[in-house]
């Protein structure tokens, strides 16, 4: 899994079965037997991803201020995401915006509750919002081929500074 991580963060979809059995040191038969297509590697690989950002979300919760979990969760997807192919062209394109179900979703629902309940961030501010946000300078610095996590932290920035009361 280690490989296909890094070459489908590399490569996006554009990656091959046998990159990855060649980056895993394995033939590519090998990586067959445990996943029988390359969109079965992928579905792995975004099923991945997507424990991460439950992981991340779960460990912003865990900050006493949720403003500063809040931050250090955007700073961290934009980190990610900077890097990481299949979660700009896989995971997050396919996330409908209008599910509420993940745990993720829900956890950071309470942490922008908490954080506009402290006054830390406008009282019309929501999870959706954030999703929204993420999404929108996701999408355009993806397709502009950005890759500098400077400048995916700077818009993670913005997108706190618009939910500041």
């Amino acid at each position: 899994m280690a490989a296909a991580l890094e070459v489908f963060a590399e490569k996006g979809l554009k990656a091959t079965v046998p990159e990855v059995a060649a980056r895993a040191g394995v033939g590519k038969a090998t990586v067959y037997r445990s996943y029988p297509t390359k969109a079965d590697l992928v579905r792995a690989v975004a099923e991945h991803q997507l424990s991460w950002i439950d992981a991340r979300v779960a460990a912003a919760a865990e900050e006493p201020d949720p403003y500063v979990g809040l931050r250090g969760f955007l700073d961290d997807m934009a980190e990610r995401l900077a890097h990481d192919l299949v979660l700009l062209i896989e995971v997050l394109p396919k996330a409908d915006p209008r599910t509420q179900e993940s745990t993720a979703t829900r956890t950071l629902a309470r942490i922008v509750e908490a954080a506009r309940e402290q006054g830390s961030l406008r009282p019309d501010a929501t999870a959706m919002d954030v999703r929204v946000l993420i999404g929108g300078y996701a999408r355009v610095l993806a397709d502009l081929g950005v890759r500098d996590p400077a400048v995916w932290r700077r818009y993670a920035g913005m997108v706190l500074a618009a939910l500041r009361p």
